[in-house]
């Protein structure tokens, strides 16, 4: 595992991205407002534990098939997932507020429910790009296999959706409503995540040329 440092950053970077607005939220907030609690849980579920096996599974495998083919793609692959965590607090910061209306939904039944969680995240591919951008920036050769690495990393990326999720599918009516009075909250929070992501970016731009040096 990554050091103590290394996996405080992460856990903070990943605490301000789960309470950041996005597809997945708005979704269980418009199920929480239209059909109530259990809905919005089942949606987080299908979000959580379907397309997050799915997402870990394909990360887990195809990052760690291309490393042993290639050693060199972890090392590249870090520099372009600094890069793209530059660029996404930079466009955080440049649009925020402009992408978290709460849509209207129609009717549906637990299982479609599930699904369309599922869906919903599958078909964001923001969603595996930033889990391929982010997550390697924490592996560590020397602290042991990079697929155990990366399968606890990700895992915790997802389960953090059960406590950011389902703390939005319990009190969706109230956040909804709260959200929609005061949009200025989702502006200057994605501008504080959007300095982070601009911050850590730099900071693993620089740093990984003696991280992957270490593995060697």
């Amino acid at each position: 595992m990554p050091t103590v440092d290394t996996f405080l950053t992460f856990l903070f970077a990943l605490f301000l991205l789960e309470i950041s607005p996005g597809p997945d939220m708005m979704l269980t907030i418009a199920r929480g407002i239209g059909q109530g609690r259990r809905i919005a849980f089942l949606t987080v579920v299908g979000n959580v534990f379907v397309a997050g096996i799915i997402q870990v599974s394909f990360l887990v495998l195809g990052l760690v098939s291309v490393v042993h083919a290639w050693p060199m793609a972890l090392d590249l692959l870090r520099w372009f997932g600094a890069g793209y965590l530059i660029w996404l607090g930079i466009k955080m910061l440049l649009t925020a507020g402009s992408d978290t209306k709460i849509k209207k939904t129609v009717k549906i039944t637990g299982r479609e429910a599930v699904k369309q969680g599922a869906i919903n995240s599958l078909t964001n591919p923001k969603s595996l790009l930033f889990m391929f951008a982010f997550l390697p920036q924490f592996v560590n050769p020397e602290a042991g296999p990079i697929w155990s690495q990366l399968l606890i990393l990700g895992t915790i990326q997802k389960l953090a959706g059960i406590l950011s999720l389902g703390s939005v599918a319990m009190a969706s009516g109230v956040f909804g409503e709260w959200l929609g009075k005061h949009p200025g909250f989702i502006k200057w929070q994605e501008r504080f995540t959007g300095v982070v992501m601009i911050g850590l970016g730099i900071k693993m731009l620089f740093s990984g040329s003696s991280i992957s040096g270490a593995g060697k």
